[in-house]
């Protein structure tokens, strides 16, 4: 059997991309918070710096400890966040990308899983960015400007949009798996 090309499987692609996109995002960014800082040259270690200078993230600010030990501790559901990212999310990376590119249909199931749960914890970051004050001024964890809410929800949403729409597209193609399956099921005891 040979291999269909991602560029003939558009939506394969599109979720090849994402997960080659989040994959340094999350080691660069997202999960620094959890391990320990000696483990994280400096160059990269000034990465949540300069990216929570720019967009004042409330989610990523508190998580790594630059607005204060209050913030620190009341976005402690935020650390089960990444603790997910950091030991479900990034092995279903590795396994999405290289089951995507052989168009293997045995990931079907576990990108819906990683889709569905991905979407779920999503919800309340973007919750969490819209219910954050807009003011001229912004104050770190407490408000946003405008233009810094307007970059959040732009790197937000993405990774509440796309894995939505892996979950539904696996959810049809585990069910159309199923459905011949069990269609040659009924036909062999026939």
């Amino acid at each position: 059997m040979t291999r269909t090309p991602l560029s003939s499987r558009p939506r394969d692609l599109v979720y090849f991309l994402f997960f080659a996109i989040h994959l340094p995002a999350t080691f660069l960014i997202d999960i620094q918070a959890i391990y320990p800082k000696a483990w994280v040259p400096a160059l990269i270690s000034s990465l949540p710096k300069f990216y929570v200078e720019m967009s004042n993230d409330p989610l990523i600010g508190s998580a790594m400890g630059y607005f204060g030990e209050s913030q620190l501790k009341a976005f402690t559901w935020f650390w089960s966040f990444l603790l997910l990212e950091a030991f479900f999310q990034v092995p279903v990376f590795l396994i999405g990308l290289r089951g995507l590119w052989r168009g293997s249909t045995s990931i079907y199931v576990l990108l819906l899983i990683y889709a569905a749960s991905t979407a779920t914890t999503t919800i309340p970051c973007l919750a969490v960015i819209l219910s954050t004050p807009v003011s001229p001024t912004p104050l770190s964890g407490i408000s946003i400007t405008a233009e810094q809410r307007l970059l959040l929800l732009s790197s937000y949403i993405p990774f509440c949009l796309v894995p939505l729409v892996m979950t539904f597209d696996m959810a049809f193609r585990v069910q159309k798996l199923t459905g011949s399956g069990s269609g040659a099921q009924k036909e062999k005891r026939e």
